[in-house]
C-alpha cells in the first residue's frame, strides 16, 4: 500500500478536537435542563446550544484546569533538573544490580524477580489510591517509573499499569478513599466508611485480576519486546536510557551538595519545631502521631549523609525518596493538594540544582527545558476539558442524568442496580470528578433505592464502582491525558489497548454488586 495512502492515527489534539465538536452537536439534539440544589427537583430549561463556543472552550478548559497544568509544569521541571544530575540513571543502575544479586536464589528466582517488582509496586499504589484517593500524584510518579519499567525489558505500558491503573484500580475499590464512599456515603446518610469489609473483599478482588493480568502482558512484551503496540512509541524512552548508557557516571560530591543539605536540614528543623505532632487522616479514623516530623528529619539527616559520602547521585536520590514521604506525609495528615505538592517538587528541583553545582542560571535553564519537554501534556490537558466546558455551558449534562435515572422505574432489584451502575459509568465519561458526581447523582439515588428495595449501601458501590473504571479511559480526564502525554502514548492506542481491560472491570463490578442484594453482608 502506498505511503501517503495508509491510515494514519490521528493527533491526540486532532482526537480531543473532534470530540469537543461532537459535544456541541448534542448539545442541539439534548434539550437542557437541572437540578434545583435545595428540592432536587429536576426542570426542563432553556436550551443554549453551543456552535462558536467550541472555541471558547479552550480557554475556558484551561482556566478550569490550570492548577493542574501548572503542577504539570513543575513536575516536568523538576524532573529535569534531578535527571540531568545522573540521579536517575544511578538509582536504576543500582537498582537492576540489586534484582540481579537476588536471582542467586533459586525460589525467587522461579517466581520472577521483575514479577515481584511489579506486584509490589502495584500493590503499594493501589493502596494508596484505597485509603487516600491518590491521584493527581501520580503523574509525578510516572515520569519514574516508565524509564524503571522500559530499563526492565518492559514497555511504557507496563510502567502506566505499575502506577496509574494501579491507583485507579485501588481508586475504584476503595477502602476508605475520604473522596468517594466519604462523600457518597454522607449524602445517603450512611455511617461514614461503613460496610469496609466487604469493600475490602472487592478491593483484593479487583487487584488480583488487574495484577495478573498486568504480568500476562508484561511477560509477553518481555519475550517479545516488538509485540508491544508501543514499541516505536518507547523509541523515545529506550534511546534516552541507551544515551545514558553511553555517558559515564562520575561518582563525585561536590561542596555545593553540602550546602544543599544544610539547607534542607534548617527548612527540615523549622518544620519539625512548627508541626511537632501529626493527624493522620486515614477514612473517617485520625490517628494523632508524635513527632512524625522530627523523626522523619532525623532520617533524612542520616541518609542524607550517608548518600553524600556516597556521591551527590545518591544524595539527590534521598531527596528525592523523602520528597515523596513528605508527599504522603502531607497530603494525609495536612490535607495538601496541588498547590502545596507542585511546591514540595520545585523545591526538589532546586535543591537538586545547586547540589549538582549548577548556578543560579544553569538551575533556571533547566527548570525551562523541563517545562518546554512537558508542555505538550499541558496543553492536552487544557483542552480536553473543552469538553466538559460545552456540556455543562449547554446546560445538558442534569438532563442526561435525569433521562438516565428514569430508565430504572420499571426494573427489578439487580436490573435496577444494574442500571444505577450504567448511568455511574455513562456520567463518569463527561463528569470525572468524584465528589461533584456524588454531589449531583447521590440523592437522587439514595432516595430511589429506598423505593426498589436495594440498600443505599449497594447504591454508594455502585456509584464507587462507576466512577473508577472509566476514569482510566475517558478523554475528559485530565490526570489520565496527563499520564499518557508524558508517557508519550497516543490515546488512540490506549483507548484500544485498554477498552477490554476496561470492560471485563465493568463485568466484574456488576458480579460483585449482585451478593449485596442477596446476602446478608455488614454495613449492607
Amino acid at each position: 500500500m502506498d505511503e501517503k495512502k495508509r491510515f494514519r492515527i490521528p493527533h491526540t489534539f486532532v482526537i480531543i478536537f473532534a470530540l469537543i465538536v461532537l459535544s456541541a452537536l448534542v448539545t442541539f439534539l439534548v434539550p437542557g435542563g437541572e437540578y434545583n440544589k435545595e428540592t432536587l427537583e429536576f426542570s426542563y430549561v432553556d436550551s443554549q446550544p453551543q456552535s462558536w463556543q467550541i472555541l471558547t472552550a479552550f480557554y475556558k478548559g484551561f482556566t478550569r484546569q490550570a492548577g493542574i497544568i501548572v503542577f504539570i509544569l513543575v513536575i516536568g521541571a523538576a524532573f529535569w533538573v534531578v535527571n540531568s544530575c545522573k540521579a536517575i540513571d544511578a538509582g536504576i543502575y543500582s537498582f537492576l544490580s540489586f534484582t540481579k544479586g537476588l536471582e542467586r536464589h533459586s525460589s525467587l528466582r522461579k517466581v520472577g524477580i521483575n514479577n515481584i517488582v511489579i506486584v509490589l509496586i502495584m500493590l503499594m499504589f493501589s493502596l494508596f489510591g484505597a485509603i487516600f484517593g491518590m491521584s493527581e500524584e501520580t503523574i509525578a510518579f510516572t515520569i519514574i517509573i516508565i524509564p524503571l519499567a522500559v530499563s526492565m525489558g518492559y514497555d511504557s505500558i507496563v510502567g502506566i499499569a505499575m502506577v496509574y491503573v494501579a491507583a485507579h484500580v485501588g481508586f475504584s475499590g476503595a477502602i476508605l478513599n475520604p473522596f468517594t464512599i466519604g462523600i457518597a456515603q454522607d449524602i445517603a446518610g450512611l455511617p461514614i466508611f461503613s460496610g469496609i469489609e466487604y469493600r475490602f473483599f472487592c478491593w483484593i478482588v479487583l487487584n488480583v485480576i488487574t495484577i495478573a493480568v498486568v504480568l500476562w502482558y508484561a511477560n509477553r512484551v518481555h519475550k517479545n519486546p516488538h509485540k508491544s503496540p508501543l514499541y516505536l512509541e518507547d523509541k523515545y524512552w529506550r534511546d534516552k536510557l541507551e544515551m545514558q548508557k553511553g555517558e559515564a557516571i562520575e561518582y563525585h560530591t561536590p561542596k555545593s551538595a553540602w550546602v544543599a543539605y544544610f539547607i534542607t536540614m534548617v527548612v527540615l528543623s523549622l518544620f519539625s519545631i512548627f508541626y511537632p505532632h501529626t493527624s493522620i487522616k486515614i477514612g473517617g479514623s485520625i490517628f494523632d502521631i508524635p513527632f512524625l516530623v522530627p523523626v522523619i528529619s532525623l532520617l533524612f539527616a542520616w541518609f542524607g549523609y550517608r548518600g553524600l559520602r556516597k556521591s551527590v547521585h545518591f544524595f539527590v536520590l534521598y531527596l528525592l525518596f523523602f520528597t515523596i514521604i513528605f508527599l504522603i506525609v502531607g497530603v494525609m495528615g495536612y490535607g495538601w493538594y496541588i498547590g502545596e505538592i507542585s511546591a514540595l517538587f520545585l523545591a526538589l528541583g532546586i535543591l537538586s540544582g545547586i547540589a549538582a553545582n549548577y548556578s543560579a542560571n544553569k538551575i533556571v535553564a533547566k527548570l525551562t527545558e523541563g517545562a518546554k519537554d512537558i508542555l505538550s501534556a499541558a496543553l492536552v490537558v487544557g483542552l480536553a476539558a473543552g469538553i466538559i466546558v460545552i456540556l455543562e455551558d449547554a446546560k445538558v449534562v442534569d438532563t442526561i442524568l435525569h433521562s438516565m435515572s428514569m430508565a430504572m422505574a420499571e426494573t427489578g432489584k439487580a436490573a435496577s442496580l444494574g442500571v444505577m451502575y450504567m448511568i455511574q459509568t455513562f456520567i463518569n465519561i463527561v463528569i470525572p470528578s468524584a465528589s461533584a458526581k456524588a454531589a449531583i447523582t447521590m440523592p437522587i439515588m439514595a432516595p430511589f433505592s429506598d423505593l426498589i428495595g436495594v440498600s443505599r449501601q449497594a447504591t454508594v458501590l455502585a456509584f464507587q464502582f462507576g466512577d473508577g473504571f472509566t476514569n482510566m479511559i475517558t478523554p475528559t480526564s485530565g490526570i489520565l491525558i496527563a499520564v499518557l502525554s508524558i508517557a508519550r502514548v497516543p490515546y488512540s492506542k490506549w483507548f484500544k489497548l485498554i477498552l477490554p481491560f476496561i470492560i471485563l472491570l465493568i463485568v466484574i463490578g456488576f458480579l460483585l454488586l449482585l451478593p449485596t442484594i442477596y446476602l446478608d453482608l455488614n454495613g449492607f
